[in-house]
């Protein structure tokens, strides 16, 4: 683009800024961190009893856990045969745009409540959010913790104006039952739920969530088996996930930071998208650029044109919603939505700011009346669903 800055500022990831961390929870004087939030827990659900054993159900890496022993994401553990699992804290709270998750179909332009803990059941080395993902792992990281109950959240959403809850910021698979927890009283309230996860998903949280929950929000990081290991993961495990998810009904969006030298080669561009397109052709794929950070720091961060690369790929693999992120105004179309089928553009965006909308209540095109997938402001939110049994 003939009209671009030639140095675009480095992206802002969706992460709990340190004006979104919440009140620090006084600590006992060489109190470490794990027995600090062994405290915060509550039995589990996502589990299942062999023998004096608990197999965790709640991510894909399905831990067997004898008594005293914890899982990979060290917060969830064995209690004299019991499961605890974390509760009634967050680390992370702010309202955000919607679109900073990113969500681009699911109520655009609405403000969402975001919450989360501490711990994830990875380890990628470029992680935004590793002062809370790696707070049990890395040294260098500590985050703090306040005390809340659903009650106050749902307060909290209504006292700002939020549409939706969601749970980000560290990995909310491994804090499951705390995020129904708040669900369960964000969706009686009115509010839309959503989850921005790693995908490392499992059939059973899946159908745990989905009487709450709306939106899924995966990071596909690769599509390189041998990349995902070293991340603490396995592609086969997020894909089914994916798959699931939407078989389900889940509202589905996927975002893959765009590294150079590690995803960004046309032949796994071309299977990531394909795979995405083979889901769903309607499912939005968000290509966003990465920075150094953490302990990747080596690759150079990532430039306009490898976002316009990797999004014409999506495109030319068969996808009609495709997205280039995290450098805003510099993308020109890429951040915006167009009808499939006359070409206008139905949502015009720069950055989270929607700067134009041209859908109907029902989610169609003003021009050609054509259905844009997606959940939009102009439909009621799902009817609040009875708990679980």
């Amino acid at each position: 683009m003939s009209d671009e800055p030639t140095e675009p500022p480095a992206p802002e990831e969706e992460s709990a800024s340190p004006q979104a961390q919440t009140t620090a929870v006084s600590q006992v004087a060489n109190e470490s961190l794990a027995q600090m939030l062994d405290r915060h827990t509550a039995p589990g659900v996502l589990c299942k009893t062999e023998g004096d054993r608990v197999r965790c159900v709640a991510c894909a890496h399905r831990c067997l856990l004898a008594p005293g022993r914890r899982g990979v994401c060290k917060l969830r553990f064995n209690q004299d045969g019991q499961l605890r699992v974390p509760f009634g804290y967050v680390s992370g709270l702010a309202n955000d745009p919607i679109e900073k998750k990113p969500f681009f179909h699911l109520y655009p332009g609405s403000d969402a409540l975001t919450f989360g803990m501490l711990g994830c059941n990875f380890h990628c080395p470029f992680c935004q959010n590793w002062v809370t993902s790696q707070a049990l792992r890395d040294r260098a990281a500590g985050a703090h913790i306040q005390t809340v109950t659903p009650e106050q959240m749902v307060a909290a959403a209504r006292r700002h104006g939020s549409r939706l809850m969601v749970s980000s910021y560290n990995e909310p698979l491994i804090t499951a039952e705390w995020a129904g927890a708040v669900f369960q009283q964000a969706k009686a309230a009115g509010l839309v739920c959503a989850m921005v996860s790693n995908g490392n998903a499992t059939p059973e949280v899946l159908a745990y969530l989905r009487p709450w929950m709306t939106g899924y929000k995966v990071d596909l990081k690769c599509y390189d088996e041998r990349h995902y290991r070293s991340l603490g993961g396995s592609l086969a495990n997020v894909t089914n996930a994916i798959r699931l998810a939407h078989q389900q009904g889940f509202w589905v969006e996927i975002v893959t930071l765009l590294v150079p030298g590690f995803n960004d080669s046309e032949a796994e561009l071309r299977a990531l998208t394909g795979f995405v397109a083979s889901v769903s052709p309607d499912i939005p794929w968000h290509v966003t650029a990465f920075h150094p950070t953490y302990r990747m720091t080596e690759p150079r961060a990532t430039q306009v044109h490898d976002l316009l690369r990797a999004a014409q790929l999506g495109v030319a693999q068969g996808l009609r919603f495709v997205y280039a992120g995290n450098l805003p105004g510099y993308v020109g179309e890429w951040e915006d939505t167009r009808c499939p089928g006359c070409g206008k553009t139905v949502i015009k965006r720069t950055g989270y700011c929607v700067e134009d909308y041209r859908l109907t209540t029902a989610g169609r095109c003003r021009n050609c009346q054509r259905l844009i997938p997606g959940v939009w402001p102009g439909q009621p939110p799902p009817p609040p669903a009875a708990p679980l049994s």
